[in-house]
């Protein structure tokens, strides 16, 4: 495959060759149609003189323009007087005469009636032929010295045209997954300058989508080693002491952290990927009630049916609510289910302390911890359910009031 600039030019140069070519070949068929018509003019002119001459009987006073002959024939086509015999013409050719310029092979001639006869005008071509071949070797000196110039400045213009080009590609293919450092190039805001910007978008996106993994990998390696070790020291106790039910008790709930974190990881990996879902008719408000008994809380509302994985919802509506209750208490956390079409919303409302206003932006953001704790992925996870069901997940924050509001569209009805 041939380079691109290689390609321009070879495009180019070929539109170079067909313009010059045509742009030459008519330049000389027009000086030949200007010749040719010049002298058929001359003929006609000096026609229409000799034919008033002959009707005023006033031949012998007939004068021609420089290089046409006149001959005589009768009506049959016999020549009386030939002024050059090379200028004869037959019998066949003076039938119908008189109806403009023909050409013959080396002369141009025209006939017209008079008393005494046909009287036939000839010209020689020579002359136009001579000046068509000068300009026949003109034009082919003018086609070998302007192609090559033409196709000189087209390289230029194809090399200057491709140059930012080349450095862009360059530039491209010096980055890796360990250097995605943007492209530093000065470009116009044309189509070039277009696509690298959208490279340096591109490269931007993934570079922080490498931290973002690496920040990911050293949290989770964070989180699980702090429950590892004290799973550890607690299992070093039982070893020596067995019927330390206490310890026992705190390496069970340091297992449960253990498997909650692992749980979150996998269905937010599971998110980032697409979830699973298996689609049921729901009532929000049932499931909103079965989340809120489990903490402890109230809830109240009116029916809203979406349609949705009844799991994965009651699991984002777990996520919410356990949320709330580790920031303000069960006593202090509402739930709420209505309806504004076309969506349902199930509102989880605290009188925590509130998230501080830094944290706020990424508070669905992985291992982002509020003020209550918790491994900070639960967010992440109810927020990536929702999405996965085609709604919304909002949150407003102030001291003492947090609201987290889900919107999920409702089921239309028939």
């Amino acid at each position: 495959m041939l380079p691109f600039r290689a390609r321009l030019f070879l495009a180019f140069s070929l539109l170079w060759l067909l313009f010059l070519v045509g742009a030459l070949y008519l330049a000389g068929r027009g000086v030949e149609g200007a010749l040719r018509g010049r002298l058929e003019a001359t003929l006609l002119q000096d026609a229409r003189r000799a034919a008033e001459a002959y009707q005023r009987g006033q031949a012998g006073s007939l004068l021609t323009t420089g290089g046409v002959y006149l001959h005589l024939y009768t009506q049959d086509g016999e020549p009386l007087v030939l002024s050059r015999e090379d200028h004869r013409l037959p019998k066949e050719a003076l039938k119908g005469a008189g109806d403009g310029v023909r050409w013959a092979r080396g002369f141009a001639w025209t006939a017209v009636p008079t008393p005494l006869g046909l009287l036939a005008l000839t010209a020689e071509a020579e002359p136009i032929e001579r000046a068509l071949l000068a300009l026949r070797r003109a034009l082919l000196e003018a086609f070998f010295l302007l192609f090559p110039l033409g196709t000189l400045l087209v390289y230029l213009t194809a090399r200057l045209a491709t140059r930012p080009l080349e450095e862009a590609a360059r530039e491209i293919a010096l980055r890796s997954p360990e250097r995605l450092t943007p492209i530093a190039l000065a470009l116009p805001r044309d189509e070039l300058g277009r696509m690298v910007e959208a490279v340096n978008a591109l490269l931007l996106a993934l570079k922080e989508a490498r931290e973002r993994e690496r920040t990911f990998l050293a949290e989770v390696g964070h989180e699980l080693r702090t429950p590892l070790t004290v799973l550890l020291g607690h299992l070093d106790r039982l070893e020596r002491n067995p019927l330390d039910l206490e310890g026992l008790k705190t390496a069970r709930a340091t297992a449960e952290r253990m498997r909650r974190l692992v749980e979150d990881l996998l269905d937010l990996a599971r998110g980032e990927v697409g979830l699973s879902l298996n689609p049921h008719i729901l009532d929000l408000k049932a499931l909103a009630e079965e989340a809120s008994r489990e903490q402890g809380v109230a809830c109240e509302g009116e029916t809203a049916e979406v349609l949705g994985d009844p799991d994965r919802l009651l699991q984002m509506l777990r996520n919410l609510i356990a949320n709330a209750v580790r920031a303000a208490g069960k006593e202090k956390v509402r739930v709420r289910v209505k309806k504004s079409p076309p969506f349902g919303l199930v509102e989880v409302e605290d009188e925590g302390p509130g998230i501080p206003e830094d944290l706020l932006p990424h508070v669905f953001q992985r291992f982002r911890k509020g003020p209550g704790g918790g491994t900070g992925l639960g967010l992440a996870v109810a927020q990536a359910i929702a999405r996965a069901h085609g709604g919304q997940m909002e949150v407003e924050s102030a001291p003492g009031r947090t609201l987290f509001r889900v919107r999920l569209p409702l089921l239309e009805e028939d």
